[in-house]
Formats: structure tokens, sequence, C-alpha cells
């Protein structure tokens, strides 16, 4: 008896919660009144410095600029999801008993959630973002013809934040910075494996277009 008074009192408040859940989705829904953006934007790459533990070798990467796109989906006022596609190239410097340089193409591919600051400054939308991804390094004809490395994808967190300033209703400038976390590549080759872990430090600005 005593237990199904206690169910009984508490159903009400529980469907108390349950309405002001879906009133507070359906309202943080409504105030988004664009939910899709598409942005590129110009990126600099600058890798960290590493070297092996276990033997004298050593990878340094040549730092580049290059070209970031994405397409991204709110769903209420704070969440959302962003895919992007990145593209440089630059060289894996390797050094140890022997030096070797390895010029490769490099692809981003990435998915991130992103938890976007509900607050509005002159027309200001900061965000923060946290996913993961695959790092294409394709390496380029010459590298290949003098070297026997091979094309090596490599998985990566990413991370980061930043801003989009809006410029009229549905365009304006998007600056940013990701940062990437991930095993350095070896080009699946024994000699050139370092087993370590290296950072990406991936600052960019551009624009975006909402829809």
């Amino acid at each position: 008896m005593t237990r199904s008074i206690i169910s009984t009192n508490a159903l009400p408040s529980r469907l108390a919660a349950i309405a002001v859940f879906v009133v507070f989705s359906t309202s943080a829904m409504a105030q988004v009144e664009q939910h899709s953006q598409i942005s590129v934007q110009g990126t600099a790459l600058a890798t960290k410095d590493s070297t092996a533990d276990f033997k004298p070798i050593s990878n340094r990467v040549t730092s580049s600029g290059g070209l970031l796109v994405g397409y991204s989906y709110q769903f209420n006022s704070w969440a959302g999801a962003e895919g992007n596609y990145g593209y440089t190239q630059n060289a894996q410097d390797y050094t140890g008993l022997s030096e070797e340089s390895v010029r490769s193409n490099f692809h981003e591919f990435t998915g991130a959630f992103v938890a976007h600051i509900p607050i509005r400054l002159l027309s200001v939308r900061p965000y923060a973002l946290a996913g993961a991804g695959a790092l294409v390094f394709d390496p380029t004809s010459d590298a290949t013809m003098h070297s026997d490395v091979n094309r090596q994808t490599k998985a990566a967190f990413v991370y980061g934040g930043g801003a989009n300033f809006n410029l009229t209703h549905n365009f304006g400038v998007r600056a940013e910075y990701r940062g990437l976390v991930y095993n350095i590549p070896d080009f699946k080759l024994t000699r050139l494996d370092l087993k370590q872990v290296t950072h990406l430090a991936q600052p960019s600005v551009g624009f975006f277009f909402r829809f």
C-alpha cells in the first residue's frame, strides 16, 4: 500500500518534468531560424616535433597552409554536429642514423559535436567542438619514386573552438582553432616508426553561409 501511494504521488512530478523537457526542447529548436551552415576557411598547420623513446629517430613536419571546408547542422540553440574536409601538402622529415624526408598530400576527414554557447554579443556566435576522424598521408609521386613509402591513414581526435561573426542575416566570417592528436605516420615502414603521439595545431579563418 505504501509503495502504491509513493508511486501515485511521484507520477505528477514525473509528468511535469517530461512536459518541461518537451517545452524546453521545442523552444530551443524554435530559436534556430537557419539550421545549416557551409564554411570555407584558409588554415595554417603546425605540428609538434617528436623523438622516439626506444631508438635514435626524430620527426619534424614542415609548416604549411591549407584549405578547410565544412558543413554543420544546428539541432537547437546549443547543440549541433559538423563534418569537415581539409587539405594541405607538407613533408615529414625523419632524422636519426640516416635522414629521410617524405612529401605527402595530407587529407583530413573529421566529424564533431558542436556546443554553441548561447551568448550573442554584437552578432558573435561562439562555439566549442570535439570529435574524431581520419588523416590520410598520401606520398607524392616524387616521394614514391625515390623511396618505398606507402599511403597511410591514421585515426585522430579533434578538439577546438571559435566564433562566427554575422555580417548579414546568413553570411559572415568564421575564426577557429582546431587541435588534432594522432599517431605519427611511418608510411608502413619499420625504420620510420616512432611509436609516438603528436599534436597538430590548426588555426583558420574564412567565411560561412547559413541557410
